[in-house]
């Protein structure tokens, strides 16, 4: 089973939920009839999910799920050196997932209509961030 991989960086995004898919898409080789692309996000405070992307409403509300589930400041978080959204980004993060895994069929992402692939930025002030693809073919 040949194996094609490669490291890019996406462009620093401030904190939200993000639509990468084209950017995502834009960094491939030409995929393979058919196969498996597993993107892995290579930060602790970030992470990737495929999820509906027709309705910028959604981004809204996952940042208010995220924020109420893991709320900033709690008294008993002792890892907050970076600030009081260090530790709950990185819990957030290990919610979420550091990879995704999508089919390719004929040359391209087997998403679903409504589908895309995010980026889940949890940082305030985040740098860009790196990613490496898998390609299986």
């Amino acid at each position: 089973m040949p194996v094609e991989q490669l490291e890019f960086s996406l462009p620093p995004y401030p904190r939200g939920y993000h639509l990468i898919t084209r950017h995502v898409i834009a960094k491939l080789p030409e995929l393979p009839t058919k196969g498996l692309l597993q993107l892995f996000i290579k930060h602790t405070s970030a992470g990737l999910t495929i999820n509906e992307n027709a309705d910028p409403s959604v981004r809204v509300d996952f940042e208010q799920i995220f924020n109420r589930l893991v709320p900033e400041n709690l008294p008993f978080l002792t890892h907050t050196m970076e600030g009081p959204d260090d530790m709950p980004s990185h819990i957030k993060s290990t919610l979420v997932g550091a990879s995704v895994q999508i089919p390719i069929t004929g040359h391209t992402l087997n998403l679903g209509t409504w589908q895309g692939i995010y980026l889940c930025e949890f940082r305030d002030h985040a740098s860009s961030r790196k990613l490496v693809a898998t390609i299986l073919s």
